[in-house]
């Protein structure tokens, strides 16, 4: 290499340290000091206490943990998650390649004819020859405006956004089937309560009817009686057919054909446990969502580098080497052939399409920090929401169960007086209707309890964690998956 070229080179790579890129901050959010809807009787707690993955094995069900289990690749939609994971660290990939040097070997052997008539032809040229060549071919672009770390960067950035998105599409369905299973349980146990008022409903319709028969009751008793009975009936298919509805679900969740699955009824206890909220600030960290918005922020800064390196010149270095001759003697030395020196490549007339980029560039970074600043006021606002429900629905039930119990006391008085003669049986009915809704209202409460608490784990991020996240090196290298 000539001290020309060396000259060339060594100041290009000087000049390589240059980035156009806008230093890179993460937007600005404001962060609450805590959480409104804890109480102020309940100071922060750090969020040591939920577990890291397998998060749903707090409630201490063996059906619920065996179901969370098989999602997997079996499911549809994490299964598309997993391939664009795949696709984004792929162009990752061919991203990161750009930093390095070039080469492709190419060969070709033909016979030609040329016109006896061709222009500026010699005359001793012959008529057929043959034009057979081998050489390799290479290059290296010097990176000085950093348009090609900053592609990098920008991929790795995709691909970390990626991975945030598998695992917000992986909790997501985590907290679904946990929420559709205490709603089956929830089924369950209203199945329960209406099998158990049926009986009570029927041993009424039979006093009904013997006093009736002995003429100390009226037909109107009887009809009351039954009128009741068959609502509850009716009601309990109408729960059988929400839980088939639910199971269906499930079994969607889970990637089997709702023909072939089914979950035994089974009226169970639901255990609460206590979620620790943490600190505020923990949550753009706990947040899948929050992480896939934030690297979606530094990707979008990183291309505002590539679209202003797109306005100076881009150095490379070229070599190209082989062989070439008339006959296939393509390995003798005489014929070898070589060339090595530097280019550039300068834009001069665009029509504005260089503008038009940065500018593009420009408004996709302020697209993705609206877009985070908006994930992160939704965040706050979904764990505050299921904070007051988990509050006030806890004092809800408590009045709820408080009131079945005045109910069921109510209703036998009533039944007592009425075998005793001292009252009309629409006191009992008066009396049944109300334990029962008070009994489903309390049921009901309880299920959206579970159902909040679920909720809950999933606006604090189910245990995940940006170290979650991959590394530079892990993006960028290639699924083993075909």
């Amino acid at each position: 290499m000539t001290p020309r070229y060396t000259y060339v080179v060594a100041f290009a790579w000087l000049l390589s340290a240059c980035d156009l890129a806008p230093a890179y901050r993460a937007p600005l959010v404001t962060v609450p000091t805590d959480y409104k809807e804890t109480g102020p009787w309940q100071p922060a707690k750090p969020m040591d206490g939920l577990p890291r993955g397998a998060w749903w094995q707090q409630y201490e069900d063996a059906t619920l943990d065996g179901l969370e289990d098989r999602i997997g690749p079996a499911n549809p939609d994490l299964a598309a998650a997993v391939a664009r994971y795949d696709q984004a660290r792929a162009f990752a990939a061919e991203a990161a390649a750009g930093l390095y040097p070039q080469a492709e070997l190419d060969g070709f052997l033909s016979t030609d004819k040329q016109s006896q008539d061709r222009p500026l032809r010699g005359a001793a040229q012959p008529n057929y020859y043959g034009a057979n060549q081998l050489d390799v071919a290479a290059s290296y672009e010097i990176d000085i405006w950093g348009k090609l770390r900053n592609e990098a960067a920008a991929g790795v950035a995709s691909a970390q956004a990626s991975a945030a998105d598998l695992a917000t599409v992986h909790l997501s369905l985590q907290g679904e089937l946990a929420t559709d299973y205490f709603l089956l349980r929830g089924l369950d146990a209203d199945a329960g309560l209406l099998g158990e008022t049926t009986n009570d409903y029927q041993e009424a319709l039979d006093l009904t009817r013997r006093r009736f028969e002995g003429k100390i009751a009226s037909g109107l008793d009887v009809s009351r009686a039954q009128t009741q009975l068959d609502t509850v009936r009716a009601t309990l298919a109408d729960i059988y057919a929400q839980r088939t509805l639910m199971e269906h679900a499930i079994a969607v969740l889970v990637g089997e054909p709702a023909s072939d699955f089914s979950i035994p009824a089974q009226v169970i206890s639901f255990r609460l446990p206590d979620v620790p909220a943490g600190v505020p600030s923990e949550l753009l960290q706990r947040r899948p969502d929050i992480a896939e918005a934030e690297r979606a922020v530094s990707a979008a800064n990183s291309e505002i580098g590539v679209a202003r390196a797109a306005f100076y010149p881009s150095f490379s270095l070229n070599l190209l080497g082989g062989t070439q001759s008339t006959q296939l003697n393509l390995f003798s030395w005489p014929n070898t052939f070589w060339t090595l020196g530097p280019s550039v490549t300068l834009p001069l007339l665009t029509g504005g399409a260089l503008d038009a980029q940065e500018a593009a560039a420009y408004a996709k970074f302020r697209e993705a920090g609206a877009n985070y600043r908006a994930t992160v006021l939704n965040a706050y606002r979904e764990v505050e929401d299921n904070l007051a429900l988990r509050q006030w629905l806890g004092r809800e039930f408590a009045d709820d169960e408080a009131g079945a119990k005045a109910a069921q006391r109510s209703l036998d008085i009533a039944l007592n007086l009425y075998r005793d003669g001292a009252e009309s049986y629409l006191e009992v009915v008066t009396a049944q209707t109300a334990l029962l809704q008070a009994q489903q209202a309390a049921l009901d409460i309880r299920t959206r309890l579970s159902v909040a608490n679920v909720a809950l784990i999933r606006a604090l991020g189910g245990g995940w964690d940006t170290t979650d996240l991959p590394s530079d090196r892990d993006a960028t290298r290639l699924s083993d998956r075909k």
